[in-house]
């Protein structure tokens, strides 16, 4: 088949950790031909959607991982698959893409399916799931997220659409800086603020649990530095191996339906403690350390499910 990956620099990645640069590799071995663009280099015109982008060659040597041809203009209804991948902020610009790309639905498979990526951003999904997930709110008005603290007492609180842990706070019974955090976030951005009952099982790991094709297939752990709330591993977090609980299942099981009817082939939901806290359908990533963890090929288990569609 003919892939395209929409993602960040394929120059830059860690090619030990990064899950798009695991899905190509495991791609190009299939026998698959593969090409990178950035999404700035999405276009529509005319009533075609194009990208400038390369065919290229990958290879796990960290610094000399990737051989690029020529930039082409590549008409992407000529292509078998499409990936959106590049990273979050969940912006207009990446609405924006996610628009473009649904043009191509009767002809290309885009994984995951753009229309309910834009509709099941990873905050907003479990909103449909509040039987799986700790006491939230989603406000702008502070008067709003002032009672939500002052019922929970200990509480985290986001952007809506951040990404990676950044300008998360946790805020307990004593903390005296709402009002500043608020005047910073609504100063720069238009957007609410969710806010969380806080877990105290977040000490023992947040479990980044992969689905694929609405179905389990494995879970790593991502622990907390010493003195830090977020789980993230780019900050700190440490990944460690784990198993599925019962209750894990339960929640799959009950996502997992929605999941596969709105064509979100891969996916990373986030559980801590008993509770769902965030369904990843942008750029999930976890697909390298749960290989290593569990000595399964997660990356190919994702891409029979793809070839089969396509079939």
């Amino acid at each position: 088949m003919k892939i395209a990956f929409q993602m960040d620099p394929i120059e830059s990645v860690d090619i030990n950790a990064d899950s798009s640069f695991r899905l190509a590799v495991e791609a190009q071995a299939r026998g698959h031909d593969i090409y990178y663009y950035a999404p700035d280099m999405l276009a529509y015109e005319e009533g075609e959607v194009t990208a400038r982008g390369q065919k290229m060659t990958l290879r796990r040597e960290q610094g000399n991982h990737v051989d690029l041809s020529p930039i082409e203009r590549l008409n992407l209804k000529d292509f078998d698959v499409i990936w959106l991948r590049q990273d979050p902020p969940f912006d207009m610009n990446y609405i924006t893409s996610t628009h473009i790309l649904d043009r191509l639905k009767d002809d290309v498979l885009v994984v995951n399916d753009p229309f309910w990526v834009r509709n099941y951003p990873e905050k907003l999904l479990v909103l449909d799931f509040p039987e799986l997930t700790p006491p939230t709110t989603i406000a702008r008005d502070l008067e709003i997220i002032k009672e939500f603290k002052a019922k929970h007492k200990d509480v985290i609180l986001k952007p809506l659409y951040g990404n990676g842990g950044a300008g998360v706070f946790r805020l307990d019974a004593n903390d005296r800086n709402l009002s500043s955090l608020h005047e910073l976030f609504t100063g720069f951005s238009r957007e609410p603020l969710i806010v969380q009952k806080f877990l105290p099982d977040v000490s023992n790991g947040d479990k980044r649990v992969i689905l694929v094709d609405g179905e389990p297939v494995g879970a790593i752990n991502r622990v907390p530095a010493e003195g830090e709330t977020r789980s993230n591993m780019h900050v700190g977090g440490r990944p460690e191996k784990i198993g599925l609980t019962e209750r894990d299942l339960k929640i799959c099981a009950a996502i997992g339906p929605l999941l596969k009817e709105k064509g979100q082939i891969f996916v990373g939901i986030d559980v801590i403690g008993d509770y769902l806290t965030e369904i990843n359908v942008t750029s999930p990533t976890g697909i390298q350390e749960l290989e290593r963890f569990d000595g399964v090929n997660i990356a190919e288990k994702i891409w029979l499910a793809i070839e089969a569609k396509c079939a």
